[in-house]
């Protein structure tokens, strides 16, 4: 943990008087595995998606014909004739693009730095690039991931809020919204502080 002579002046400022449990800089956004997870996703999809960029654009390139079925019928495109492969063309790109997408945000995410984290009695409080987000404990699930060492780990706050992912081959899955301390010191004593600051500020009635 970091003393208040370290921190930004903003977030000294934003803190006040309020009493702190702790106060940490994040190395990362997110932790490694999360960020190599969509790098590599990223880069398998455009792997896949090359096969057909190959397939129906490489021969043109090349000055060759392509031959390919469309509704059924056979279809022929040359760098003469473009307008079949157009629309096939279009689909290819979106696909690309997605996979570009999806590798560009891993490789950022991966060197993206965290910011800072402070915690109260009360709040949850992160700095990052002049920006502050004060996140109320009682907005938190009580779902704690802790990974890594002591001196440089990981902890994931699952939040109450989330949104519902659409799967292929299975029911909707509601996904919560996750609050990343990445690359941090004290991991262990910093879970503590989260998860006593989350149960006394649970909204959830106590049954009798």
């Amino acid at each position: 943990m970091i003393d208040s002579y370290q921190l930004p002046a903003l977030l000294v400022e934003n803190l006040g008087r309020e009493s702190r449990d702790f106060a940490v800089k994040a190395s990362r956004s997110q932790p490694v595995k999360t960020s190599m997870g969509l790098v590599i996703f990223g880069a398998a999809w455009l792997a896949f998606t090359s096969i057909f960029v190959v397939a129906f654009l490489g021969p043109l390139f090349a000055g060759r014909e392509v031959h390919f079925l469309s509704n059924d019928v056979p279809t022929v495109a040359s760098p003469d004739n473009l307008k079949p492969i157009i629309f096939p063309a279009l689909i290819i790109g979106i696909f690309v693009l997605i996979g570009l997408g999806m590798l560009g945000f891993g490789l950022y995410s991966l060197f993206k730095k965290g910011g800072y984290f402070a915690g109260t009695p009360t709040r949850l409080v992160h700095y990052h690039d002049n920006t502050i987000r004060s996140i109320d404990w009682e907005q938190f699930s009580g779902d704690i991931e802790v990974s890594g060492k002591e001196q440089k780990g990981n902890i994931s706050l699952g939040l109450r809020t989330g949104k519902m992912v659409s799967q292929k081959n299975g029911p909707d899955r509601y996904v919560p919204d996750t609050i990343y301390m990445s690359g941090i010191t004290d991991v262990y004593k910093i879970e503590q502080f989260c998860r006593m600051r989350i149960k006394e500020n649970d909204p959830t009635p106590v049954s009798d």
